[in-house]
């Protein structure tokens, strides 16, 4: 269960802050109202990478763009070089 914090009120209550995570779920931390920071446990965070980062490189990145399928145009412009500007 999602649980708000106040700032003070986690720095006061860390270990409680941490057990909550680990056994509740996601903790959130609050300054002045507004939410600011999320505690969670590793395995949390880990799953979170893994879901985030779905490719291995770079290679399997460009594989799988939604782009993949678009055609772009990679030739070069061949008009004349700009004379240099005398500032």
């Amino acid at each position: 269960m999602l649980r708000e914090w106040q700032l003070q009120e986690a720095k006061n209550k860390l270990s409680q802050v941490v057990d909550e995570a680990l056994t509740e779920g996601p903790q959130i931390i609050t300054r002045r109202g507004v939410e600011v920071v999320i505690v969670l446990s590793m395995a949390d965070y880990q799953t979170l990478q893994k879901a985030s980062a779905p490719h291995s490189n770079i290679v399997d990145f460009f594989r799988h763009s939604p782009l993949v399928e678009v055609e772009l145009d990679l030739s070069r412009d061949k008009s004349p070089v700009r004379e240099s500007l005398d500032l």
